[in-house]
């Protein structure tokens, strides 16, 4: 499993990805891959068709719940016309450039001070990672269980 957090650190909690992704590699989690980045590239596409699964985590700007966790499907086209690219997007590279796009989710972490110049995460994002967090890694284990029991891969 392969898990890429991605955002600005230096422009609040549009730094969620980036955080969340640190604190997720401090805990070690057996067969899991961290990987945190500004934003998502063409270059993520060969980790993503190598993992067995992936969880994109970013800040949204979505207030009414503190995260929200929803599986992704490649996008049925994928624009490359910029740098910064979506997880959809990604998915469909993956399965365009490499023959594979694995079983994909996405994390969003609500945030609440956004686009100004400045480090660290405001009290509310704070608190959503911390929630964040927890289902993680309730959601990880499960998922492993399931792999193991299943298929006997994980």
């Amino acid at each position: 499993m392969l898990l890429i957090g991605y955002g600005n650190q230096g422009r609040g909690d549009d730094g969620l990805g980036p955080a969340f992704a640190a604190r997720i590699e401090a805990r070690r989690l057996a067969g899991l891959s961290v990987d945190a980045d500004y934003q998502l590239t063409v270059e993520h596409a060969l980790a993503v068709a190598e993992a067995d699964g992936v969880v994109f985590v970013d800040a949204s700007l979505e207030r009414s719940e503190p995260f929200f966790f929803a599986p992704v499907k490649p996008a049925e086209t994928a624009s490359i016309a910029s740098h910064s690219l979506s997880p959809a997007a990604v998915l469909s590279l993956a399965g365009t450039l490499y023959g594979r796009a694995p079983e994909a989710f996405v994390l969003g972490i609500s945030g609440s001070v956004f686009g100004d110049v400045r480090e660290g995460l405001s009290e509310e994002a704070r608190h959503n990672i911390d929630s964040a967090e927890a289902f993680f890694c309730q959601w990880y284990s499960e998922f492993c269980s399931e792999q193991d029991g299943g298929s006997g891969s994980g």
